[in-house]
């Protein structure tokens, strides 16, 4: 059955098409005339695995770019702003009184994770010309928000799950009644801290930001995609339900993180919904991805229970599109999020361009 599922933009007009069936027909509605596109990109890291094929490869970037990019060590870049944002999550959560809440918190929020969010708001705003000082704040808070979902979705009342990030989940070393306060209290510090702690920074735009991540959590966005996620369980799904389920549990706190970025950054419109397009792909993405993953990885490489979605009877894209179109969904999500980057000053963009190639290659 042919059909096309379309992912609404809630602040413009334009529109990104995703037809899951007719993969050629993947565009999205351009935002004027793109600057110059880049050349070729070098990956400077690999996957090991000989058996595992990029859904971002060199052909792929080739495809959207015309001039050569300096070599960029996006190793190195992700190791000093994730070394940056674990210091200041450290200080965000200080141990004080009450103990046992505030160790429940750094528990899971210091627990490790790839920072793919705070880090995707820090090079949004640079993008634009921005300083990483004028961002960190609420690169910090959308890690306490990310943080606080994965506590609540681990909880035997949501995923029941026992593993996160190589370790017992929240409730499991803390209980349950802790981990929900646990993550009520991220959350609550979370826009605390973009109020009390960002500088040189108009309050308009703050304010602009704070709205925008608030809308990515509340029951238009990662609410949203976690009550439809509940409510499908076990039953027969859609594609474009799926997908409505996932631009909001998973893309919209992606996507959140890379428009704030852009605000605090001075950024202006065409720039914000250039970013908008591009972390909604790479978001999407993300998931696409980590339904694979869930059954091909075992729980020691995945650090979380692996097949746990198969377990529960829940839709994923290998379930309902089968492997190898789910990987061809990526690529072609991939593709399209590179494309959005071609507005932008190639020097700049750099660590975006990576960024989008280890979402996309990553293999946990």
């Amino acid at each position: 059955m042919a059909f096309s599922a379309t992912i609404s933009n809630f602040h413009t007009s334009t529109l990104l098409k995703i037809h899951v069936n007719d993969y050629k027909n993947l565009t999205r509605v351009p935002l004027g005339h793109p600057k110059p596109v880049l050349g070729k990109i070098r990956a400077i890291h690999a996957v090991n695995s000989s058996l595992f094929q990029p859904f971002l490869t060199e052909e792929l970037l080739n495809k959207a770019m015309n001039k050569p990019l300096p070599k960029f060590q996006f190793g190195e870049y992700m190791a000093l702003k994730t070394k940056t944002v674990n210091k200041a999550l450290e200080e965000v959560v200080p141990l004080q009184h009450p103990l046992k809440i505030h160790e429940a918190m750094r528990y899971s929020l210091l627990a490790g994770g790839k920072r793919v969010r705070p880090i995707l708001c820090i090079a949004s705003c640079e993008l634009v010309g921005g300083d990483e000082s004028l961002t960190l704040p609420i690169s910090c808070a959308v890690e306490m928000i990310h943080t606080m979902s994965l506590i609540h979705d681990d909880l035997p009342c949501m995923d029941n799950d026992d593993l996160r990030r190589g370790k017992p989940t929240n409730h499991k070393a803390f209980g349950e009644e802790t981990a929900v306060l646990a993550g009520d209290a991220l959350l609550s510090l979370a826009f605390q801290h973009i109020a009390a702690k960002t500088a040189k920074v108009s309050s308009d735009r703050v304010i602009q930001a704070i709205a925008e991540l608030g809308s990515a959590v509340g029951s238009e966005g990662l609410v949203a995609g976690q009550v439809m996620d509940l409510c499908c369980e076990g039953k027969q799904v859609s594609l474009s339900e799926l997908q409505y389920i996932h631009v909001h549990k998973t893309a919209k706190l992606l996507e959140a993180s890379a428009v704030c970025g852009v605000i605090m950054g001075g950024g202006n419109v065409i720039e914000i919904e250039r970013m908008r397009n591009y972390a909604r792909c790479i978001g999407l993405l993300f998931q696409v991805v980590d339904d694979i993953l869930d059954v091909t990885k075992s729980s020691e490489e995945l650090g979380k229970t692996a097949g746990k979605d198969l377990a529960s009877d829940k839709a994923t894209y290998p379930k309902l599109m089968g492997i190898d179109k789910a990987k061809k969904f990526a690529r072609k999500l991939a593709n399209q999020a590179v494309q959005e980057l071609a507005y932008f000053d190639p020097i700049r963009a750099a660590p975006l361009y990576y960024l989008a190639e280890y979402i996309a290659n990553r293999q946990s």
